[in-house]
């Protein structure tokens, strides 16, 4: 019930409030929240919206106003898909065939996007894509649009044997599984070299095709693993009592050390600004302070969001001296001084 959900709510929002890092908490629930708006497997909008709302009232609008523009962004792609229907039925519905095109169009600083290499998609969806380029780039000039193939999915509808199934997928998977309307059977390499799915997306993927619950896939040799010398073949089959069937995607088992530092790094990344700002908002009403008052005044400032190491603030700081923005007293290099 609503009041269950709500109850949950104040006893995540308790347990919140002890995180001393909780700008890296917001880094990895805007990867969930992410994922679960792309993937529709929200339980609750009015849900999710709460406890943003909530996180809004405890942190303040700036630690919220990239989780409430990926909700906007969700809004606005809505709408945005109207007037795409609106654009094929005058006249452009020929361009994706039998496809049935869907795009989330997401602000690059709202969303967690990644920096991966796209694969290179089926001939069917890149006809798609150029329409979809065609009609946004006529509505918006000077923006610059760039395909998530890691982020998205797909619904197919197969033939085993006799049997019709619609298969719920990831992008990556739908790239994989067309190959096999011109192939019987493909090497891991074929696939490689054909799809250009990154090589640990490639393997988690094939093993949910070929290993996993719904095995829609066939591999010899036979086992758990994705190796290079495996070969595939479509599993013809394959039966299910579901008629739509949704093949989730082997999950890593724990984010990787490259992952945890990259995370690391954004957020580091991020912080700069925000000590610089509380640098210059403490020189800009104090006009001259000691160093390490000014560390205390900083480090009290932020502290409601992170605890900011003194080393980085003094390198804030420096920088801040280099851009004119503080200046040195005289000979006592621990006093600064407000340039205005």
């Amino acid at each position: 019930s609503d009041q269950d959900i709500e109850s949950t709510l104040d006893k995540v929002m308790m347990l919140f409030r002890y995180i001393q890092e909780k700008d890296v908490f917001e880094k990895y629930y805007k990867q969930h929240l992410a994922k679960r708006l792309l993937s529709n497997r929200s339980v609750s909008d009015d849900a999710e919206r709460s406890l943003i709302s909530k996180l809004k009232t405890e942190c303040g609008y700036q630690f919220t106003s990239k989780l409430e523009g990926m909700f906007n962004d969700m809004r606005l792609s809505t709408d945005g898909m109207e007037s795409f229907k609106a654009f094929l039925n005058n006249g452009n519905q020929a361009a994706l065939g039998n496809v049935e095109l869907g795009v989330h169009v997401l602000t690059t600083g709202f969303w967690p996007t990644q920096s991966v290499q796209p694969c290179k998609l089926p001939q069917e969806i890149l006809r798609c894509c150029e329409t979809f380029n065609k009609f946004y780039f006529q509505a918006h000039t000077g923006r610059r649009l760039t395909w998530q193939t890691n982020m998205g999915s797909a619904e197919l509808r197969a033939w085993f044997g006799n049997r019709r199934h619609e298969l719920s997928v990831s992008t990556y998977q739908m790239c994989v599984l067309l190959l096999f309307n011109n192939s019987d059977k493909l090497s891991y390499n074929d696939i490689k070299n054909a799809t250009e799915i990154p090589v640990a997306d490639l393997k988690r993927n094939l093993q949910s095709l070929a290993c996993a619950k719904y095995r829609v896939l066939n591999k010899e040799p036979k086992g758990k693993e994705i190796s290079e010398g495996d070969v595939f073949s479509f599993n013809t089959g394959f039966a299910s009592k579901l008629y739509r069937v949704r093949i989730g995607t082997v999950a890593a088992q724990k984010e990787t050390d490259v992952e945890k530092l990259e995370t690391r790094q954004k957020v580091d990344e991020d912080r700069k600004p925000q000590i610089e700002a509380a640098v210059v908002r403490v020189m800009k009403s104090r006009k001259q302070m000691e160093h390490n008052n000014l560390v205390a005044e900083v480090t009290k400032i932020l502290s409601a969001r992170f605890v900011p190491n003194p080393s980085v603030i003094k390198k804030r700081i420096e920088s801040l001296i280099e851009r004119e923005f503080l200046e040195r007293c005289g000979d006592d290099r621990r006093m600064y001084k407000y340039v205005a």
